[in-house]
């Protein structure tokens, strides 16, 4: 099994949202085919050409991701049923 097989299980179990580094949801984002489009600050944003949700992501003072975002990023994962191409 693969990094991103691997991670995406994690981000799809909803056991780790705590746990999850920025750096590993800014990876699977990109290998999701998600443009990086900047943002301000500490914030990052992200956006696919066939979805119409934007996401938003920032990282917790230790490097971790917010819960709320990694719940937010796998409803879209489910609902767009998103793997690697």
């Amino acid at each position: 099994m693969s990094k991103f097989e691997k991670l995406l299980l994690k981000i799809l179990s909803g056991k780790s949202d705590k746990n999850l580094s920025i750096s590993d949801l800014k990876t699977l984002l990109i290998q999701l085919d998600f443009q990086e489009r900047g943002g301000s600050g500490s914030h990052s944003v992200y956006k696919r050409k066939d979805i119409p949700e934007i996401i938003n992501i920032q990282s917790t003072k230790d490097g971790k991701a917010k819960p709320y975002q990694v719940k937010q990023i796998r409803e879209i994962i489910v609902a767009y049923k998103l793997s690697k191409k």
